[in-house]
């Protein structure tokens, strides 16, 4: 066999850039620069310098690469996360959960102003200012009582007629009822007359200086007391002789009358509902106006 020539094959000495006469293999001779210019092994110290420049710069240019594109991998995260945290459908495990809850966040401690229980003062009852002739102070008159020229009660008006006050409470009442009123020591009967058609209403209001007066005479009378007919100004006299359909109730310290019938002369009868629903609506008349009078006087009480 032909023996191997030097640096085509088999075992070659190791080369050492540094030791003079070593010789680098063929497969290195491509990639490392040498002085072809002298005769000698002598590398190229200045190529060499060169080529580890050429390294060190694309290693330097490759780090800022690679970080411009971290910066922006960053950015981009970022840019994710916000867009996903203002979403409707926010992740479990974006910014916003990494966020406290309401309730673990202190706040700031307010005093609570405190107040000393208080009891508001019962309200007045206006039942007690027309009971007692002691705190029933306002003018009473027959035209304060029963104010205006004609009185609608419903879809049905009512004219109203003559007035009359008495302070011989007896003289304005008739049968029974004058001995009712004076043992129970009635003090004024004030009377209004309304009209509607034929038909005519009396209401009389007796007033006494206590309820328990009041009631009293309400219990004492009976069928026959009655109080007596106001006519004049326009209204014919009726119920004198015919018979009539009377009311009698209180409120207070009042006690209220009323009679009722025909100015034609006709008697009331059973079949008369125009008489006697004229004498519901002005007995409930004078209820509601002896009410409204105290709680006229229990408001101005609470104002002042």
């Amino acid at each position: 066999m032909r023996p191997m020539s030097f640096g085509q094959g088999g075992p070659q000495s190791q080369w050492d850039p540094w030791t003079p006469q070593s010789q680098q293999p063929q497969s290195q001779q491509s990639q490392q620069p040498w002085n072809s210019g002298n005769g000698d092994d002598t590398p190229d110290w200045a190529a060499l310098a060169e080529a580890s420049e050429a390294r060190a710069k694309r290693r330097r240019l490759f780090l800022i690469g690679g970080g411009a594109l971290a910066t922006v991998a960053i950015a981009g995260a970022v840019a994710v996360a916000v867009v996903s945290a203002g979403g409707s459908d926010q992740a479990s495990d974006g910014p916003s959960s990494q966020l406290p809850s309401t309730a673990d966040i202190p706040s700031a401690t307010a005093t609570e102003p405190s107040f000393a229980p208080t009891s508001a003062p019962p309200p007045l009852d206006p039942k007690d200012f027309v009971s007692s002739v002691k705190k029933d102070k306002a003018p009473l008159s027959p035209d304060l009582l029963f104010p205006g020229t004609q009185l609608t009660m419903g879809e049905t008006v009512y004219k109203k007629g003559p007035t009359a006050d008495t302070r011989t409470c007896g003289s304005a009442a008739q049968a029974t009822l004058p001995k009712v009123l004076d043992a129970n020591k009635c003090t004024r009967l004030l009377r209004v007359t309304y009209t509607k058609g034929d038909t005519a209403v009396t209401v009389g209001v007796a007033v006494f200086d206590s309820e328990a007066q009041a009631t009293k005479a309400k219990k004492d009378a009976d069928k026959r007391s009655i109080v007596r007919s106001l006519s004049g100004g326009g209204v014919t006299s009726f119920c004198t002789g015919a018979v009539c359909r009377s009311t009698t109730n209180s409120y207070g310290r009042y006690a209220y009358f009323t009679v009722a019938g025909f100015t034609n002369g006709k008697d009331v009868t059973e079949k008369s509902t125009g008489v006697f629903r004229a004498g519901d609506d002005l007995a409930e008349f004078a209820f509601r106006q002896i009410r409204r009078r105290g709680e006229a006087q229990a408001s101005a009480a609470a104002e002042g």
